[in-house]
């Protein structure tokens, strides 16, 4: 597991823990910010896996 995994995965979980709180707590503004860094998340971690790949390729090649 690479760096951009790791973060992404981290930035997923704690985007999702203020989506949860924001609806509990009915906050429409926390809801999405946390919607917005699972996002993010997503991203670079479909990234860090993207480059584990690559890597994964080019070593199998070598």
């Amino acid at each position: 597991m690479n760096r951009d995994q790791v973060k992404g995965r981290t930035e997923q979980a704690k985007g999702k823990v203020k989506e949860v709180t924001g609806r509990a707590i009915d906050s429409e503004r926390l809801e999405a910010k946390g919607r917005v860094q699972k996002t993010a998340g997503d991203v670079q971690g479909d990234y860090g896996d993207a480059k584990e790949r690559v890597k994964d390729a080019f070593d199998r090649r070598h």
